[in-house]
């Protein structure tokens, strides 16, 4: 029997790799010593790019790039192998990277993502993927191309400085200093959110509140957006709210898409894909995944639905272990998850099962292993 351990962490309590070293601990507890393995898997959001540096045995590239407020920030972006590299934009432009109360998405700017790109460009690397979760910014992606050369122009053709606040401002668009490296790039933008640019569902009235932006700022940041939309229809002739996805990270999918050629990708299969995933289940018996809650969400590109279909399609079973479950947690069982078992033993408030939480994962490990072990011998 081999087993594989591919789960998502347990945000703010487990990491991936934890789960991995928990998962093996129960599984040579309960069958005696086993063969398994784990892998290191994320969805596209926090942590994707340590995930797949570590399952790829890639390596972090460090760079010094401009946060949202445009303050200095240390970060990293992977080099997979002399042509990938895999990054994160909020390790840029995240809204974790600003203070609660200094959050407003009318001064924030994608600028630094832009400028990780430039240095994978200057790196030599054509085959870019760039996962665009946990953003702190609403402006369009022109602070992260302002970076890699484009000039957005007031209707005096001053040059704007990128934030949400110029969006209104936005009169020209000038992408001859566009760096030219980019038309021999492959660029995957990892996406699972089907948002427009603009409207009710669009960047700033879905996303604008939890980075900060009250009613007005958003009617603001709104108008903005439909002014900036205008602007790329006559520029490029393509309206960006007929691409599912634009916007995501306050518009940066739309910045990617029309400006650099990009490919909208759900997370999760590009993350699946990069670390070929599919020759892992070779010899594989059972594959163990999950996530911090299973529900109705499980099943929208996230891992417990990407792996569950992976599986399926060559016939290796899959079991979840979550640390909770919730409302329509039962509809992953059509995309190849055949159980659920969570981490959670009783009744007890968050902050207990978090503070417990590397415990009570491993006990539900023995459990679901006592289980299948049960299985095995009827």
């Amino acid at each position: 029997m081999k087993l594989l351990f591919a789960s998502d962490s347990l945000k703010g309590t487990l990491t991936s790799a934890q789960t991995i070293e928990l998962l093996g601990k129960a599984a040579n507890e309960v069958f005696g010593l086993c063969e398994w393995e784990g892998i290191p898997v994320a969805d596209g959001g926090e942590g994707t790019a340590d995930a797949v540096i570590s399952a790829a045995r890639g390596e972090r590239v460090p760079v010094t790039v401009h946060g949202p407020l445009l303050e200095t920030v240390h970060t990293y972006y992977g080099s997979l192998d002399k042509n990938r590299a895999i990054i994160e934009m909020a390790a840029a432009s995240g809204l974790t990277l600003i203070p609660e109360s200094q959050r407003d998405p009318r001064t924030t700017t994608s600028f630094g993502t832009g400028e990780i790109i430039k240095d994978a460009l200057e790196r030599g690397f054509t085959d870019i993927s760039i996962a665009i979760g946990g953003s702190a910014t609403n402006d369009g992606g022109m602070g992260c191309m302002r970076a890699l050369g484009v000039r957005f122009l007031d209707a005096g053709g001053e040059e704007l400085n990128g934030t949400g606040e110029d969006l209104i401002r936005v009169s020209s668009i000038d992408t001859s200093g566009l760096d030219s490296r980019l038309n021999q790039v492959r660029l995957t933008v990892m996406c699972d959110v089907n948002n427009p640019l603009c409207g009710p569902d669009g960047a700033a009235y879905t996303f604008g509140k939890q980075k900060g932006g009250t009613p007005p700022v958003l009617d603001q940041l709104e108008n903005g957006m439909i002014n900036y939309r205008n602007i790329i229809i006559q520029k490029f002739g393509i309206n960006p709210d007929e691409i599912p996805g634009s916007g995501a990270a306050g518009g940066l999918g739309a910045a990617l898409c029309i400006f650099l050629g990009g490919q909208l990708k759900s997370g999760i299969e590009t993350v699946l894909d990069l670390i070929d995933f599919d020759s892992r289940l070779h010899g594989v018996s059972l594959v163990v995944t999950g996530e911090g809650r299973a529900d109705w969400q499980s099943c929208f590109g996230k891992v417990m639905q990407g792996i569950g279909e992976r599986c399926r399609r060559r016939g290796i079973p899959a079991v979840a272990l979550t640390g909770s479950m919730g409302p329509g947690a039962e509809k992953i069982y059509d995309y190849g998850i055949r159980s659920i078992m969570t981490t959670v033993n009783g009744v007890m408030d968050l902050n207990e099962a978090f503070n417990r939480a590397e415990d009570l994962y491993y006990q539900g490990a023995i459990r679901m292993f006592r289980l299948i072990a049960l299985g095995m011998e009827l």
